[in-house]
């Protein structure tokens, strides 16, 4: 842990938030699912990879002892849950405009404030815990985009690896300045969700390198 740096007990508040993200990102794995014409077998199983799989990487990072997810059946309570409501109730979510953006841009803050203050309460430094927020956050989404065989959102729009940055960073600074645990989650998962939205509603990306192809011989 940082030098000087005294976290309260965040373990009700960082369930509440994992179990939040978990339906949420459940939600976008069946909801991609639903379009990619899946049966209800591939929507759970999409459902379930997606609400999961960075939870898991977090804590297996950890050291945690086995995964939450295999700890607390509340885990897969949710998760399958989201694959139903995803199933059954998908004409009204695509409604919504955009809908795995959306519920993504949500599921992404959770799970970054989520993975940062669990590492943080670990005893990591600012930096790894920055770091183990946002594969918390992405984790699920790659595994989710490589199952239905789409390059991961993480390598192709840079905004939402800084979007997770941006809330992870925002615990890290808030904790050092003894800011309300809450508050200060709140306003990582509020900064991350509203920098991701408006990055693919403005077309923003991180800079790329000059690309120049090579002569042919």
């Amino acid at each position: 842990m940082a030098p000087g740096l005294t976290l309260p007990d965040m373990s009700g508040l960082v369930l509440w938030m994992d179990l939040t993200g978990v339906f949420v990102f459940g939600l976008t794995g069946g909801t991609l699912a639903v379009r990619h014409r899946l049966d209800l077998v591939g929507v759970l199983v999409l459902s379930l990879a997606t609400a999961l799989a960075g939870g898991v990487i977090r804590d297996a990072v950890l050291g945690a002892g086995p995964p939450a997810t295999f700890r607390d059946d509340r885990y897969l309570w949710v998760a399958l849950a989201a694959g139903l409501t995803a199933f059954a109730a998908h004409p009204l979510i695509n409604r919504l405009g955009k809908p795995v953006m959306v519920l993504d841009a949500l599921g992404l803050g959770l799970f970054a404030v989520a993975g940062c203050q669990k590492a943080l309460a670990a005893g990591l430094t600012p930096l790894p815990s920055v770091l183990l927020g946002v594969v918390t956050a992405a984790g699920g989404g790659v595994v989710r985009d490589v199952l239905v065989c789409e390059v991961p959102r993480v390598l192709r729009e840079e905004i939402y690896a800084s979007a997770a940055v941006l809330g992870a960073v925002i615990v890290v600074a808030g904790e050092h300045a003894g800011l309300s645990g809450p508050l200060v989650a709140g306003a990582g998962v509020l900064a991350a969700f509203t920098l991701r939205v408006v990055s693919v509603m403005r077309g923003w990306s991180a800079p790329r390198a000059p690309w120049s192809e090579t002569p042919r011989s």
